[in-house]
């Protein structure tokens, strides 16, 4: 018991603090640990296994959208990374950069890739002739290192895992199609896997990505109202192309400079995981992506036969589900506490009582209800249960996304709204940047996106009092 009261102590209430209920989280349920280097985590088994189950959910999407794998060198020479000004400039103040290569100093310094435009436009500048060449669709999982002043685990690392595709197109229109597309494989992501609800749209000029024409987003929220961008995807133009000299032959024979794109999702969505279904006593995860969707604890492991009813209902579920079966010599509470805490979807309890009427109880983890049912239904009843408890987890975070939404008039109103109950607040807005800053400054908040989903909250800009059609929605993000 003293054991099982000190797990259950380990997590601050996230009322109490939310910063300090999140690190307890990732920390008590394994995800990850602080390496000896501020910034870079290490990725404990249970957490890489969740971001295996992301990585490949996304990766059967890019291969059946006609994606294929590549991998780019880690160091990007300076020259290299200067010829793209808008681009490095927009990474300079995080750039890591490597001057002695063994016991000499290097005649150029390198920079570990923060991204890898750069790398991807030297080398199609070497491969692409001619139209039939076109499109390149590429994708790389790999680490980028941006060096962080602030950072937390998952959310900003100054190392951090990710996925980033890199494409080019004969046209603008082939290109931008691409971006849109890319895009809603993140919304397929979120909302389909992760049972994260999300809202898309387009990032102001001041947002977008550094060296894009476009970046598109999508954001969702938080159990304590602050955003987060989960994934983006950017269109880059032709400018790209034209500093790096990526040409192709038309069918006319005429040389035409590339269109560009370029997306990713990382590992900040583990973190946006935790933030959005986890509670007080630990994790909640979705089912799909668990990477153990039950756990089956037998009562009483001493009693004749329960071990081996234990092990044969496991051995039926391995066909429906992730099943893990738990017989180690753990007292059943502490064992409840353990899985609660690294949030498995559901639980199986079988005891000598229920080998009897031959029957067990699930215990949902979301809700922690119980039901019992017969053995002869654990096939059917099991993944009916894990889909029940996918939906419900994505219908309380869109009740609660609907319920922390709503609307202001000015940056007053925007600012004592987010001063009272943080969460999106729809502004509309000129299009001015100097209005965007003004924003920042008075209410703290910043333009999360130009939802593609556009209505009217008021007739003027929120700043200015113009006249304007735009809808944005604003918030306090992480």
């Amino acid at each position: 018991m003293e054991k099982e009261k000190k797990l259950v102590e380990a997590i601050t209430p996230m009322d109490e603090d939310f910063a300090k209920w999140y690190t307890d989280v990732v920390l008590k349920a394994e995800l990850c640990d602080y390496s000896n280097l501020k910034g870079f985590i290490i990725y404990r088994p249970y957490g890489y296994a969740i971001w295996e189950n992301i990585q490949k959910f996304m990766d059967a999407r890019f291969k059946e959208t006609g994606h294929e794998n590549v991998c780019m060198p880690l160091l990007i020479p300076e020259s290299l990374l200067q010829k793209e000004k808008d681009h490095v400039a927009g990474f300079a103040p995080e750039v890591a950069w490597v001057t002695q290569g063994g016991s000499e100093p290097l005649t150029e310094r390198l920079c570990v890739r923060p991204t890898s435009e750069v790398l991807f436009c030297e080398h199609w500048a070497k491969i692409v002739q001619s139209y039939k060449d076109l499109p390149l669709l590429y994708n790389q999982w790999n680490s980028v290192v941006r060096w962080e002043k602030t950072t937390r685990p998952f959310l900003r690392g100054a190392e951090f895992l990710w996925q980033e595709g890199h494409t080019i197109h004969a046209t603008k229109e082939d290109a931008m199609a691409e971006t849109i597309q890319m895009l809603e494989v993140y919304v397929e992501t979120c909302e389909e896997l992760l049972a994260i609800p999300v809202i898309k749209g387009r990032k102001t000029e001041k947002e977008r990505f550094a060296g894009a024409e476009a970046t598109y987003t999508i954001e969702s929220l938080m159990h304590d109202g602050k955003a987060l961008q989960c994934g983006t995807s950017h269109y880059f133009g032709d400018g790209f192309a034209r500093v790096f000299d990526i040409q192709y032959a038309d069918k006319e024979g005429k040389l035409q400079y590339v269109h560009q794109t370029s997306w990713g999702l990382s590992t900040r969505i583990i973190g946006a995981l935790v933030m959005v279904h986890g509670d007080d006593s630990g994790l909640v995860l979705p089912p799909r992506m668990a990477p153990t969707q039950v756990v089956i604890i037998p009562i009483a492991t001493h009693k004749e036969g329960v071990v081996e009813k234990a092990t044969e209902l496991k051995n039926r579920l391995n066909k429906v589900a992730r099943v893990k079966l738990d017989v180690s010599d753990k007292m059943p509470g502490w064992k409840f506490s353990e899985y609660e805490m690294k949030g498995i979807p559901l639980r199986i309890e079988i005891g000598p009582k229920d080998i009897e009427k031959n029957q067990v109880v699930l215990v949902r983890r979301d809700n922690r209800e119980k039901t019992v049912i017969s053995m002869d239904e654990l096939e059917a009843k099991v993944p009916e249960m894990l889909e029940a408890i996918q939906k419900d987890l994505y219908d309380k975070a869109q009740k609660l996304q609907t319920a922390k939404t709503t609307s202001a008039q000015s940056m007053e109103e925007l600012r004592d709204i987010l001063d009272k109950q943080a969460g999106f607040v729809k502004g509309m807005w000129c299009g001015d940047r100097a209005c965007e800053d003004k924003v920042k400054e008075v209410a703290a908040a910043s333009s999360r996106c130009l939802p593609f989903d556009q209505e009217k909250v008021g007739e003027t800009c929120i700043c200015c009092g113009k006249p304007t059609e735009t809808l944005v929605i604003w918030g306090r993000a992480y």
